[in-house]
């Protein structure tokens, strides 16, 4: 009689794809099929994974966290390699859920595409340091998990050598890169392009900043714009499955960014631009502690203690499914119905109620 696998359905499916990437990575002296995750995550009105495969579709709104994938030839009769995608919807909400993505098994390969909202400046640092920290907490905690689990694979511990930057880099010694290759995306340029041109200077100036402290890739992009919305996708295929990102460089402030890691340099950014304040009288830690309160003196930042507002998918007609539907009616009816009537609701419990039977 076959023994009964206790594994949950999630850990076989695991072991299974862990199975099949090791015989289709050469196990036969062939060539090796790459395997990538590309995370997504940012403000809830952001650049989406539906912009990257049908432009054409309407963009609906991730529910909580979406998984697609994508493959790409090499050539002509060469393997595909397989391009993990995952996005986070909710903004800041649902930021416990980096843990899915970001893994054991994806850590070496995994890389970050943060999107913010460059039409509400108010709410741009708070997401921005939510989501990074909740990603940074979260490949930490893989990288300690990967060092001291017991017969751990040597790829669980890649994290720690995986953004060895060129001795040439700018800043080298300054910058504290992110431990996963970063992209931050600034999105709607279409609403950034018409705001006041010192408030667009804080906002770029602060993200070059931000971008190249992290060691991390910052674009500006609008799909109202077919050429920004290229420039987009070229960075997110050199992410997904490493082909060239294009040699493109805009640091002007008054036209959108577009800054691959390490075409910046501190000496380029510059100052924060203070505008009527005075830098010295700020007491900040450090250089990208002097950045946040320059720029929160700028864009006073909104709560980013935000309630879940995600609607339930179950009132949502693009999830229809008239049986269950009419099912569930019923249940919820009769547990009014049970609530209700409180006297009875104790008799019940051991027969059900009348009126589902």
């Amino acid at each position: 009689m076959p023994k009964i696998s206790t594994d949950t359905l999630w850990e076989q499916a695991a072991a299974e794809v862990r199975g099949r990437e090791g015989e289709s990575r050469g196990a036969d002296g062939g060539e090796s099929v790459s395997e990538r995750t590309v995370f997504l995550m940012g403000s809830k009105a952001g650049v989406r994974l539906q912009l990257f495969r049908y432009v054409d579709e309407p963009s609906k709104p991730t529910l909580a966290l979406e998984y697609t994938f994508g493959r790409r030839a090499r050539g002509h009769n060469t393997p595909k390699d397989i391009a993990h995608l995952w996005e986070l919807g909710g903004g800041t909400s649902l930021s416990d859920l980096v843990q899915i993505p970001i893994t054991p098994d994806s850590v070496s390969y995994v890389s970050i595409i943060l999107v913010l909202d460059l039409s509400k400046p108010n709410a741009l640092w708070g997401t921005m340091e939510k989501l990074l920290n909740a990603a940074h907490t979260q490949l930490e905690e893989v990288q300690h998990a990967g060092k001291t689990k017991s017969g751990a694979k040597p790829q669980t511990n890649a994290l720690s050598s995986a953004r060895v930057l060129p001795k040439d880099y700018p800043d080298r010694e300054l910058i504290s890169p992110f431990p996963v290759p970063l992209l931050i995306i600034g999105s709607k340029y279409d609403v950034f392009q018409e705001f006041d041109s010192d408030k667009k200077r804080v906002v770029s100036k602060t993200l070059r900043f931000v971008a190249h402290y992290y060691a991390a890739s910052l674009l500006f992009t609008s799909i109202k714009s077919e050429s920004l919305m290229s420039k987009t996708k070229s960075f997110f295929s050199h992410l997904a499955f490493g082909v060239d990102k294009g040699k493109t460089v805009s640091c002007d402030s008054s036209k959108p960014l577009v800054i691959p890691a390490g075409s910046d340099s501190f000496s380029q950014i510059g100052s924060p631009p203070a505008m009527d304040l005075d830098i010295t009288s700020l007491h900040a830690k450090n250089p990208k502690d002097l950045w946040r309160k320059v720029y929160e003196h700028v864009f006073p930042q909104e709560s980013t203690s935000e309630q879940r507002e995600l609607k339930d998918p179950a009132s949502d007609p693009q999830y229809s499914e008239p049986q269950i539907d009419a099912m569930r009616a019923q249940k919820d009816q009769c547990t009014i119905y049970c609530m209700t009537f409180a006297s009875c609701w104790y008799s019940l419990l051991a027969t059900g109620c009348s009126r589902c039977h």
